[in-house]
């Protein structure tokens, strides 16, 4: 009797060991997903000034658009906890929207091959960045399912671990996203 007692106690005990492992393992998943996003959003915040450059030497009477591309682009490069990020990177979307519908009232600019390129790398920085996204939020639902499910639900928060927020527009950026972009020329 005393061996099945036993038994069962490092039974227990190995199910315990094995349930921590497995949530720091997906606890740990979510946050390199965060960090491939800095990545990415890195990428973006660096080629953004660039770009601007490029565009005011065509459009300098555009000033406005410019400084607003500017303002939101130091605004998501502060941006702090995932929530604020996701609304600023919005923002900073939205303005970069603006910022490439410029091209269309200025031919030069549209041919200039240093726009041309600077615009191909922005568009492949944002496929990048959709798809570390969808990754980070992938690797959210799964670490927060798994301290959600029973037996973990009994001992995660006590050990540390608690939900994570998803990289979401937010209530604030569906409604933007349901309004097209006000270029004025």
């Amino acid at each position: 009797m005393e061996w099945v007692v036993l038994g069962v106690i490092v039974l227990i005990l190995f199910w315990g060991i094995a349930t921590y492992n497995g949530l720091v393992s997906l606890r740990q998943r979510a946050s390199q997903a965060f960090a491939d996003i800095d990545v990415q959003l890195k990428q973006r915040h660096d080629l953004i000034p660039n770009l601007v450059e490029t565009v005011k030497g065509y459009a300098t009477h555009e000033k406005e658009t410019l400084d607003a591309v500017i303002k939101a682009r130091n605004s998501a490069i502060s941006a702090e906890g995932t929530a604020a990020q996701a609304q600023a990177e919005q923002q900073l979307s939205g303005a970069l929207g603006r910022l490439i519908a410029l091209s269309e009232a200025y031919p030069d600019l549209k041919a200039n091959t240093n726009f041309l390129d600077l615009q191909s790398q922005l568009a492949n920085v944002e496929d990048k960045l959709s798809a570390a996204r969808r990754f980070f939020n992938n690797a959210v639902s799964e670490f927060n399912a798994a301290i959600q499910a029973f037996p973990a639900v009994l001992f995660a928060r006590s050990m540390g671990f608690a939900e994570r927020t998803f990289f979401e527009l937010g209530e604030d950026g569906r409604k933007t996203l349901d309004q097209a972009p006000n270029v004025k020329f």
